[in-house]
């Protein structure tokens, strides 16, 4: 199972709305509040960067440091960093590399744990997350310039972001992969000696993704566990958003008209066509199907598996294409990973990857120019595409029709490991994303038994808080108050975000952050009314503290 790569290969790249076609818009606040003044863009100097001693550079990591004021086009020092290619297995002889980049924690616990963050595709890259979600540093679509981004996953932990497969980004080698067992020993090889090289024996070690990394991360983190070696693979837990995990006809065909019901009053879509797709739902029997396994408890599974519509004479029963078509109608700019955009498309520096992403004369693709490869280490020339043309699941043939020939990782067994080996599982899931829908992904979950029980015994509907905070505000912004629902069962934790696209760390960065401080154990659980475990972004360029309302940020110094 597949999300269609006839037709989503490309589209399941995640960040691809954000950085293709969803600018960051949030300039709106509540007036009621002193809102803190905003800081001219000055020379920036983390108290923290300037304080800590540099464990990682030694003679085996001084080939891949960067330059922290040498980025292209980033008018400031992004810090210590670590960027380039290792081998995907100590074979000395081996020539299939994944691409890395590497920063280490600012936090000044100095934690020695490490998470990593995958993006999907299948064949995208995961710069296009560092650089439009989760990264030090972010660069919006239809922005002039890129912004610190106080939201850093790096201010938490230790994080590393990945191309993976052989065949994305500024990897290098021919892929020679079929399947997802493939692919996560090709990168626990990869994984093992990033250990070796930064010399991060038994950390703990945290994967994390979107998108077509559903399947990506189950994977990865089940071959950690099957290695049986913590002091290489010593995995605590895992997160992803947005993610494919089941079968897609379940998880995606099905829910579909539930989810543009819902909608409507945003989408505008007439009656006399809704009242087609109500007549098709029923005669593909998506409408039993929904009425019969949506349940909190579920019905005893197996699920059964309903017809693939792409192999189907007519596609007939293809509701998100007959969904998709009409919704461009109305709106010839709608995001399918973000359902509140309308036209037109902003440009981003990541380049084009849908028809009528915009790109003015000029422009450059920003991984793919000279000067950042030389920055970070990569090969020179590589021609650096946001989603490879590359069939990275082709063995050995790029321009092959050949697929994923894995199993949902929700329909073999494999999350189920996960959740049960680490009791630290997050699934999420942006309320706006039509790609992939909210409660598609709980469908999945449903057909899923974990610690002895099937699904979620209750539909997750606590409360998710995101804590009020101060803004560095020089562009990279996030909301506050509650902002999704959540709930836990048995080592799972699903939890919802009512702003988010598909990209959800990019959309609702304060949601994401909150989420990794849960995964890394700092903070109990959504509910918590805590605020932020970090002073992130706090900080001006002279060290004063910023305040927000009558919150007194400075006594969390003390």
């Amino acid at each position: 199972m597949r999300l269609s790569l006839t037709f989503l290969s490309a589209i399941l790249c995640a960040s691809t709305a954000l950085a293709g076609s969803s600018p960051h818009k949030r300039n709106v606040f509540n007036k009621a509040r002193t809102i803190e003044k905003r800081v001219p863009n000055q020379p920036f100097k983390h108290p923290e960067l300037q304080k800590r001693a540099s464990r990682w550079l030694t003679d085996k990591t001084k080939e891949f440091a960067v330059n922290g004021t040498g980025i292209p086009e980033v008018p400031f020092d992004v810090g210590e960093s670590y960027a380039g290619l290792l081998p995907i297995s100590d074979d000395p002889d081996e020539t299939r590399k994944l691409f890395f980049w590497f920063f280490p924690s600012i936090h000044p616990d100095q934690p020695e744990d490490i998470v990593i963050w995958l993006n999907g595709g299948p064949g995208c890259s995961s710069l296009s997350g560092f650089l439009t979600e989760n990264g030090p540093f972010t660069w919006e679509s239809g922005t002039l310039a890129p912004v610190r981004n106080p939201y850093s996953w790096h201010n938490l932990t230790n994080m590393i972001w990945v191309e993976q497969p052989v065949g994305v980004g500024y990897t290098q080698g021919t892929p020679n992969i079929t399947n997802e067992e493939e692919l996560a020993i090709e990168f626990r090889g990869f994984y093992k000696q990033f250990v070796e090289t930064f010399d991060v024996h038994k950390w703990k070690v945290y994967v994390t993704g979107e998108s077509y990394a559903g399947f990506y991360v189950p994977y990865i983190a089940d071959a950690f566990i099957q290695a049986n070696d913590t002091d290489y693979f010593n995995l605590a837990g895992i997160s992803i958003n947005d993610p494919i995990i089941g079968d897609e006809t379940n998880q995606q065909q099905v829910v579909m008209l539930p989810y543009v019901e819902y909608w409507n009053n945003l989408m505008y879509l007439n009656e006399t066509f809704m009242q087609q797709m109500r007549e098709r739902q029923a005669e593909c029997n998506y409408t039993s199907y929904w009425d019969t396994y949506f349940k909190f408890p579920p019905p005893p599974g197996p699920f059964p598996v309903l017809p693939d519509p792409f192999y189907q004479e007519n596609y007939t029963c293809d509701m998100f294409d007959n969904f998709y078509s009409a919704l461009l109608e109305v709106n010839p700019c709608f995001n399918i990973y973000h359902i509140t955009e309308t036209c037109p498309h902003p440009f981003s520096q990541l380049g084009i990857i849908n028809p009528g992403d915009y790109q003015p004369p000029g422009a450059q693709v920003y991984f793919n120019r000279t000067d950042v490869q030389e920055a970070l280490h990569a090969v020179v020339g590589t021609n650096w595409m946001q989603c490879t043309d590359v069939n990275v699941f082709g063995n050995g043939n790029a321009t092959s029709d050949a697929e994923d020939t894995s199993l949902g990782p929700a329909q073999n067994g494999v999350l189920q490991r996960v959740i049960e080996y680490t009791n630290n599982t997050i699934v999420g899931s942006g309320d706006l994303d039509m790609i992939l829908t909210t409660n598609g992904t709980l469908l999945a979950l449903q057909n899923l038994t974990w610690n002895g029980v099937q699904g979620l015994q209750e539909y997750p509907s606590k409360p998710l808080y995101a804590p009020y905070h101060p803004e560095y505000n020089l562009g990279a912004l996030a909301g506050s108050g509650y902002q999704g629902k959540w709930g836990h069962e048995r080592g799972l934790t699903f939890y919802t975000a009512q702003l988010a696209g598909h990209e959800l760390p990019g959309y609702t960065p304060g949601v994401a952050y909150r989420m990794l401080e849960i995964l890394l154990g700092r903070v109990k659980d959504f509910s918590s009314l805590e605020p932020f475990t970090t002073l992130q972004g706090n900080w001006t360029g002279n060290g004063t503290i910023l305040r927000r309302g009558a919150i007194e940020y400075e006594a969390l110094l003390s």
